[in-house]
């Protein structure tokens, strides 16, 4: 199938002070790019703002409130969220653009921060500790502090290979689970990490990573756009190197 031309892609196009439910209905009309389990695509804005619509409409809460009332008071994520308040704006870092070896400042520096559309695509800030709180979850099967969020079984599920990397659209040692991408092979991937470690990384730079074996989670922040991925690698190599027994 040919990809859409601009002119369909306009008709979709989200536009200001639009929510999920004024979008994702729009979105559907559109064609699929390819068959279903013929390949891979990684789907950010179209399949996780669906998933975001989704718990909506099962929860009957907005995507904001589901997650602050169902995660993040649960797990005392009290510096994450859509959209900083005044006093939270002076800690929110500086975007930058990498072009060869230099650096500069993305002009629309709030252009993910939205008070109406809530993607689970990107536009949610953090601090570290937050962030490491919410893969200790993970790494915990679920639960944290005696707050269960989900069960064993569906973590084990997650992090489960649903997507082999042999399928198109897969990097070898790479396959892909419920929303996380999982290593199989850390050799032929080039991840130093233990088999059956899972995680993501965000547009700016930001990666993260459970290793259920070493019982390790990883938490990398970079306001970057385009960063050097090499810099993971190092990170997780830092982090195993460190391990002594």
């Amino acid at each position: 199938m040919a990809p859409p031309s601009a002119a369909e892609l306009s008709k979709v196009a989200r536009k200001p002070g639009e929510t999920l439910a004024d979008y994702i209905p729009r979105l559907g009309t559109t064609p699929l790019d390819f068959q279903p389990a013929s390949r891979w695509r990684y789907s950010p804005g179209a399949g996780f703002d669906t998933l975001g619509r989704v718990v909506e409409v099962v929860s009957g809460k907005k995507f904001d409130v589901f997650l602050r009332q169902r995660i993040f008071e649960p797990l005392g994520m009290k510096d994450t969220f859509f959209h900083p308040g005044e006093d939270r704006l002076p800690r929110v870092p500086t975007a930058y653009h990498r072009a060869g070896d230099a650096l500069t400042k993305v002009e629309n520096q709030n252009r993910m921060v939205s008070t109406t559309y809530f993607s689970g695509a990107g536009g949610l800030m953090a601090s570290t500790e937050d962030y490491a709180q919410f893969g200790e979850m993970l790494l915990e099967g679920g639960q944290l502090n005696g707050k269960r969020l989900l069960s064993p079984k569906t973590v084990e599920l997650m992090s489960s290979v649903f997507v082999p990397d042999t399928l198109p659209g897969r990097a070898p040692g790479r396959g892909f689970g419920l929303s996380v991408q999982v290593v199989t092979d850390p050799v032929t991937s080039g991840y130093r990490v233990s088999t059956g470690s899972f995680g993501w990384d965000g547009a700016f730079g930001t990666h993260f990573w459970v290793d259920p074996k070493e019982k390790i989670v990883g938490v990398l922040m970079i306001q970057t756009d385009n960063p050097n991925r090499q810099l993971d690698r190092d990170f997780e190599n830092a982090v195993m190197q460190s391990i002594v027994e």
